[in-house]
């Protein structure tokens, strides 16, 4: 199992690290390690032919899943479909999922998790453009 580290953090913001994704193993869950309100995040491993070793579905959150590298396989109640590196999957409520490795090298993926219906604004329709010094 990979273990985030805490880099830095001030009263705004949080910064941590699982390292590098291509070698990264296992679960990481994200929401303690910054501190997220909004949002669970997941970072997540399957070797070659293993599968997530359990169905699950939600009751009010909605997932997105985010393929980094590998390929598989992904099953929404009983519709099953091919992923592969790219691939980005919203998956509703109410509904059974799991994901499986089929490719040589493991599959890295990323999980979100929010509150289905429930962004209201996003982009620019959120962002104000401010000025401020760049110390870049």
């Amino acid at each position: 199992m990979s273990e985030t580290k805490i880099m830095e953090h001030g009263c705004k913001y949080a910064h941590a690290s699982v390292g590098k994704i291509a070698s990264f193993e296992g679960k990481q869950f994200m929401k303690d390690a910054v501190g997220l309100t909004s949002c669970e995040m997941s970072f997540g491993t399957l070797p070659t032919g293993a599968a997530v070793p359990f169905f699950h579905s939600h009751m009010a959150d909605e997932e997105v899943y985010v393929i980094l590298s590998g390929e598989g396989r992904f099953q929404v109640d009983d519709e099953v479909f091919a992923i592969a590196e790219g691939s980005v999957v919203r998956v509703s409520t109410g509904c059974d999922r799991n994901l499986k490795c089929t490719s040589a090298a493991p599959m890295v993926y990323i999980c979100i998790q929010a509150k289905e219906n429930s962004l209201e604004n996003c982009t620019m329709t959120d962002a104000v453009v401010t000025e401020r010094e760049n110390r870049l």
